[in-house]
């Protein structure tokens, strides 16, 4: 991916960090802090497991004020910001398209094999946010029911790593492809109200489901007792 997405995929994760350190009426630190995990901290996760030298976040001349700027403006505009719900929610789902490619390329750029391609591509997707509730002392919501954010991302570095490996297809393509597919799973998750599946307990639920079947044959068979003629 060229490095203009990558910047733009930072902003957008930075502003949803410090729009919400602003809600929270945090000082001005916890605003950048919220910012640079937001924008910048999967990248890192992913560099630091990658082990290729400093993290990029540290070593580009760009990212680190970029995050600066950004955090700045959700400060001094928190307010006008959060009318544009709506438009932050389809921004967050493309930048976690983003994310999602960028950091599977990088796997696969790095000669990973394909399960730590998905790995890397899903953890650089969502480590911002991961870091972000661990700060707010908060469950991370990648853990909770709710719409489709590592559900989307997994989906994604998925179809990235069996298109662009065993597909073949060019990589350009493919990624763009896979940032609509990350971004579209993840807006009708919040816009229908779909949530993640949840832990299912399958021999309780086979045996409650016999139970019922039993229970509904005994109801529809003719009674023995009191069928005589009167």
């Amino acid at each position: 991916m060229p490095e203009a997405v990558d910047l733009v995929a930072i902003v957008i994760g930075a502003l949803t960090g410090g729009l919400l350190a602003a809600r929270e009426g945090f000082a001005v630190s916890g605003v950048l802090l919220l910012a640079v995990t937001g924008g910048l901290g999967g990248g890192l996760i992913r560099d630091v497991l990658l082990a290729q030298g400093p993290p990029v976040a540290l070593t580009n001349d760009a990212y680190l004020p970029t995050v600066a700027i950004t955090a700045m403006v959700t400060f001094y505009f928190s307010g006008w910001l959060s009318r544009l719900t709506g438009l932050l929610v389809v921004l967050d789902a493309v930048t976690l398209g983003f994310f999602t490619v960028i950091g599977a390329q990088k796997a696969q750029l790095a000669g990973l094999p394909s399960a730590s391609v998905v790995f890397i591509g899903t953890l650089t997707a969502v480590g911002g946010a991961v870091l972000r509730d661990v700060l707010l002392a908060q469950r991370a919501d990648i853990v909770q029911p709710g719409p489709y954010n590592a559900v989307a991302a997994l989906i994604g570095a998925a179809a990235l790593t069996v298109l662009a490996g065993p597909a073949g297809l060019p990589p350009l393509p493919v990624a763009a492809l896979v940032i609509v597919l990350v971004a579209a799973l993840r807006v009708l998750s919040v816009w229908r109200g779909w949530e993640a599946p949840v832990a299912v307990d399958l021999p309780h639920r086979a045996r409650t489901h016999l139970g019922r079947i039993r229970w509904r044959r005994r109801g529809d068979a003719p009674d023995g007792g009191g069928g005589g003629a009167r």
